[in-house]
């Protein structure tokens, strides 16, 4: 029998952690065994609010962690019961249904994939960027669309790259699109603007831009980092 693992790295999110966990728990379903929320270390009330909500709900586990989105993804695999894991960020929600449409990709013979995705903005470029999420090409990928990967496969491949603090999802999933079928679920996840709208959108997508040419090139995860924490908020 297929189960499912949700697995939730988070850092700092009190304004909107609770708000998301109910609408997962709202969605949860017989499929999914558990939802693993790995805390990085917050200091602004996030591990409380987390700790409150799984007291009342059963499945929802609060897990600490050091700081990094690849080391608390890993942490989270490492904890997990399920034989299907599924990498959401704390600010995407996934479609109704969503484990279904897993767990039948699963039945079908794939071992990877994610959803298409848009973003909660009317903003004509990033409705382009969540436009063409529904292509399935790598170059098209990132972590908010979210990542089912069935654990052994995942294990197989090594998890996420902990020396890298930026970039960890994109390398993750190259590496799934030479060795797994990855498809694209033709359903919306929905995620947020937050970071184009603090940062610029035209700003922030130029600054992607130059992070994947970096990481092309073979800059160092050091890098990366540097220049990420000098040009985005």
């Amino acid at each position: 029998m297929s189960n499912i693992s949700v697995i939730i790295p988070v850092y700092n999110e009190a304004n909107t952690i609770f708000s998301f966990l109910l609408y997962l728990q709202k969605m949860n379903s017989n499929n999914i065994m558990e939802f693993l929320v790995i805390d990085g270390g917050s200091d602004d009330g996030t591990q409380k609010i987390i700790s409150d909500f799984s007291k009342k709900n059963e499945k929802f586990k609060r897990i600490d962690s050091k700081k990094g989105r690849a080391a608390q993804m890993n942490l989270g695999a490492k904890k997990s019961s399920g034989n299907i894991l599924y990498f959401l960020h704390a600010d995407s929600l996934p479609p109704k249904k969503y484990d279904e449409y897993i767990l039948k990709a699963i039945t079908d013979g794939i071992k990877s994939g994610c959803f298409r995705m848009k973003f909660d903005s009317s903003n004509w470029i990033l409705k382009i960027s969540g436009w063409l999420t529904q292509l399935n090409w790598k170059s098209c990928r990132g972590g908010d669309q979210s990542l089912f990967v069935e654990k052994k496969l995942f294990l197989k491949i090594g998890g996420y790259n902990e020396e890298l603090l930026v970039y960890e999802d994109n390398e993750l999933i190259y590496k799934l699109y030479k060795c797994s079928k990855f498809k694209v679920i033709q359903k919306w996840i929905k995620t947020s603007a937050r970071r184009y709208n603090s940062n610029g959108v035209c700003r922030l997508q130029i600054h992607f831009g130059i992070i994947h040419l970096k990481k092309y090139f073979g800059a160092s995860p050091k890098n990366l980092e540097s220049y990420y924490l000098k040009h985005i908020k």
